[in-house]
């Protein structure tokens, strides 16, 4: 009977699990319907509300932002718009901040996040598996003698959170599997192991 029982909850956790996050990410986009007109809300026309509608809006606005801001004039606009935010006090600080963020996260040529790492955490006996953020810059560089390397080093089970380090070169292991493999195994706190056919290069090379 045991077996049977924990079948099932390997069975049935995953799927709700899975549908609550959905849930909540659908139900979150929805709102963005509250910024319609209430005559264009599915309410008005279609007598009900239909869930995801909210997240197909989304995905248009992004999506015509995208190609609005591609061309002569909104690419004009959209510095227009970064020079007004940059000028409110405090406004502009934060905005800075998280535009440089997204920015490095999610340029195609960008290197933050694209590698992970083994890195000694938290003291010399120990490994862990982080993820590549850059290089330092300011006055950081310029007290690190070594070639050093910023680090992401996430927590377990909950990877949003985590610690920033600073990591020489010589230091490091590059692992041979994706983000996704490092982060499922990040998650699943060793569970879920990447298929073992990797390799592992030193950072020197």
């Amino acid at each position: 009977m045991k077996k049977y029982l924990i079948t099932g909850l390997l069975i049935w956790i995953p799927l709700v699990i899975t549908i609550w996050v959905l849930t909540l990410v659908v139900d979150t986009l929805d709102r963005t319907l509250l910024l319609l007109p209430p005559q264009f809300r599915t309410e008005a026309w279609l007598g009900m509300h239909v869930p995801g509608m909210g997240v197909i809006m989304t995905l248009v606005i992004v999506f015509v932002t995208g190609v609005l801001a591609a061309n002569f004039i909104g690419e004009r606009l959209v510095r227009l718009w970064n020079a007004i935010l940059h000028r409110i006090p405090f406004v502009s600080s934060i905005y800075s901040s998280v535009k440089q963020v997204s920015d490095t996260l999610f340029s195609s040529s960008g290197e933050a996040f694209r590698k992970a790492v083994l890195v000694r955490w938290p003291h010399q006996g120990m490994w862990t598996i982080g993820f590549l953020t850059g290089t330092p810059g300011g006055d950081v560089a310029n007290h690190l003698r070594d070639d050093f390397l910023s680090v992401y080093v996430p927590t377990t089970p909950n990877p949003t959170g985590g610690y920033f380090v600073l990591v020489a070169r010589k230091d490091l292991i590059e692992l041979d599997m994706s983000v996704d493999q490092a982060l499922k195994y990040i998650i699943s706190m060793g569970v879920v192991a990447p298929p073992p056919n990797g390799r592992l290069k030193n950072g020197k090379s």
